[in-house]
């Protein structure tokens, strides 16, 4: 027989606490909105998972076939909808950017699903078939982003001439050379917008705000470069401020 000390019991308890899986953890909070699919609650940046939304630098073009900023107003669309109310996630794992991968709640109500239903995300197939019913919504509707043409996210940064244009029947004319033209990007999308992304070599990502030396030597209409609307959103994307 084996004698343990009374406090023994509650000292491994907490040691089988510590040695569980991140993903069997849910936590609630009022979360800020970074972009259509990033949220931080506290000090925790939140990818939601199985969705892509645009970036905050991503042009679309409405029905109209106006060049709009769809990645501002994905983000503002998430930040309105949650109107500074609690949200509660569920963890399923960490992102290459360090990011906490979770489905999360408003009410009862799946974000992810919310954004993907209301046209401002695709679901992101790679990863799960989950929300493919509430895009074909979307799609039929012509929400969001499928009211006229756009690139998909996961597309956006690489586009070229083979990339598809999406859009819910048919893309307007010149749609194609509206979108995959290297000035897409070469202004700010938006006078909030203005911090400068440089990939200087693989896995060398720097930011730089206006003010600083280098940020008037960076042309933005060339490969590996990309506009941030705040500080907490390039880091939150895995993207370091430069030193100068």
């Amino acid at each position: 027989m084996t004698l343990r000390h009374p406090g023994m019991t509650s000292i491994f308890f907490l040691v089988w606490l510590t040695g569980l899986p991140a993903h069997a953890a849910d936590f609630a909070g009022v979360p800020r909105t970074v972009d259509g699919n990033t949220l931080v609650i506290g000090t925790t940046k939140i990818r939601l998972e199985r969705i892509a939304a645009p970036e905050t630098d991503q042009i679309c073009l409405n029905a109209n076939g106006v060049r709009w900023t769809c990645g501002i107003d994905g983000r503002d669309q998430l930040a309105k909808h949650i109107a500074d109310r609690e949200i509660r996630c569920t963890v399923n794992g960490i992102d290459p950017e360090r990011r906490t991968l979770a489905t999360c709640y408003l009410a009862g109500e799946d974000l992810n699903n919310w954004m993907v239903q209301q046209g401002w995300a695709l679901a992101y197939v790679r990863q799960s078939f989950e929300y493919v019913h509430a895009q074909e919504d979307a799609k039929t509707q012509k929400r969001g982003l499928w009211q006229g043409a756009f690139i998909a996210p996961w597309d956006w940064r690489h586009r070229n001439k083979e990339t598809t244009i999406l859009g819910a029947f048919r893309v307007p004319i010149g749609a194609r050379a509206m979108l995959l033209g290297p000035s897409a990007t070469a202004d700010a999308p938006s006078p909030e917008c203005t911090i400068k992304g440089n990939i200087t070599r693989p896995g060398k990502q720097f930011y730089y705000m206006q003010g600083q030396k280098s940020y008037a030597r960076i042309r933005m209409d060339k490969g590996g470069r990309r506009w941030f609307c705040t500080a907490e959103e390039a880091e939150a994307a895995g993207w370091r401020r430069a030193i100068r």
